[in-house]
């Protein structure tokens, strides 16, 4: 009896547990149904940016890239001086220390001061650090007055040592005791403004001439194409070259900078013309353009309202990866003394300032500014691969 009721009761707990997973089961399939509903009626836009979360690489170098912007758009507060501002009797300082531990304790961010001594041997300055005081980082420090975007006047820095401290240079001084940091900071607003600028104008022109070119065709494709094949055999640094050595010399830096600018916009819309070009001659065809001109909409508004958008991601890739190109460019010319010139301060007027061999070789941290190019522009294509890898979400 009471292995009959042991069997009854297993028997009769059996069917719960099935229905216990089903109902898991179900839970389960109505979450994946849910999923691939919220997958399939996405808007392009969220499907990319869904998949661009998924490029680890690509994501954590958009953070930075904004980072980057942000402290060149808010440069004078980011740094703890101004770029022209000169520490007296410490020029070719190295880079300054920055400790935690005084005299076995441990302390907040602190630094010491640098004394300065001339080696009777090899005539070098040596900066030797006096370890009885240390005087500490401070953050949201009163120093240099500045103007914020060149119009209210502040004196507000992010961090600094205050003013009865020495000062601190993370990156060392030049030849004058400027701050390289601080310098880096200010030419970054150069450099990048500039890349930014000059890509935006070259891919408003490669829209213009790669979307004529692509909806006519025809002789008006033939002669498009062949102009762009003449501006591509150019060779690019001596073309860039070629231009700036034309711009006269008494020009002020604002004039400069819009000159480079349009410089590098000159030969940088060439290769995306033809990806708006191949696009568009692959499009013009489909049923929704040719029903467009049956109800007698114009030739732009085809162009820029029905064909454009199908493919704004493949646009905002090229752009991406355009940038870095039009970066090297401006350091470039500023590096071979035509494009921007001092009191100006890009990276490329750093790195021509450092391009002493001696001098790199006695003071090495000159040419830290070339670093901020390099991972800029690697920063640049990360995202730009992140983004291509995106910009077709439907994609495995």
């Amino acid at each position: 009896m009471s292995s009959q009721l042991s069997e009854g009761g297993l028997a009769g707990s059996t069917p719960s547990i099935d229905e216990g997973e089903d109902r898991s089961i179900g839970s389960i399939a109505t979450r994946a149904e849910a999923a691939d509903e919220r997958f399939y009626y996405a808007n392009p836009w969220r499907l990319i940016w869904w998949r661009f979360r998924r490029h680890r690489l690509a994501l954590i170098s958009l953070v930075l890239l904004i980072l980057l912007y942000l402290s060149a758009i808010f440069g004078e507060f980011v740094s703890p001086y101004t770029a022209t501002w000169r520490a007296e009797g410490m020029q070719m300082m190295p880079p300054t220390k920055i400790h935690f531990i005084h005299n076995g304790q441990l302390m907040r961010p602190f630094i010491y001061a640098q004394e300065k001594t001339l080696d009777q041997k090899t005539f070098k300055y040596i900066f030797t650090e006096d370890t009885s005081t240390p005087y500490p980082i401070l953050f949201f420090v009163q120093g240099v007055t500045y103007k914020v975007l060149d119009t209210w006047p502040a004196s507000i820095h992010l961090f600094g040592t205050g003013e009865d401290a020495p000062p601190i240079m993370l990156f060392g001084s030049d030849e004058l005791g400027r701050d390289i940091f601080s310098r880096t900071i200010y030419g970054s607003r150069i450099s990048l403004s500039i890349s930014l600028f000059g890509v935006l104008i070259s891919f408003l022109i490669g829209i213009l001439i790669g979307g004529i070119s692509g909806y006519f065709g025809g002789s008006t494709d033939e002669v498009i194409q062949r102009l762009i094949d003449v501006i591509i055999s150019i060779p690019l640094i001596p073309f860039w070259m070629a231009l700036s050595a034309a711009l006269p010399r008494t020009w002020s830096s604002t004039q400069t900078f819009l000159a480079i600018t349009l410089i590098l916009a000159a030969v940088t819309w060439t290769s995306l013309a033809r990806v708006v070009r191949g696009k568009l001659l692959a499009l013009r065809e489909e049923d929704y353009a040719l029903a467009a001109q049956v109800a007698g909409a114009s030739k732009a508004r085809i162009i820029f309202r029905h064909l454009m958008p199908g493919f704004t991601s493949h646009l905002i890739v090229a752009v991406t990866l355009a940038i870095p190109i039009a970066i090297l460019g401006e350091t470039a010319l500023s590096f071979l003394g035509l494009g921007i010139q001092p009191p100006a301060v890009s990276w490329g007027v750093l790195l021509k300032d450092a391009q002493d061999l001696v001098a790199v070789a006695q003071q090495p941290w000159r040419m830290i500014p070339a670093l901020f190019v390099i991972g800029t522009v690697l920063l640049f294509n990360f995202v730009g691969d992140g983004l291509r890898d995106a910009a077709d979400p439907y994609s495995a």
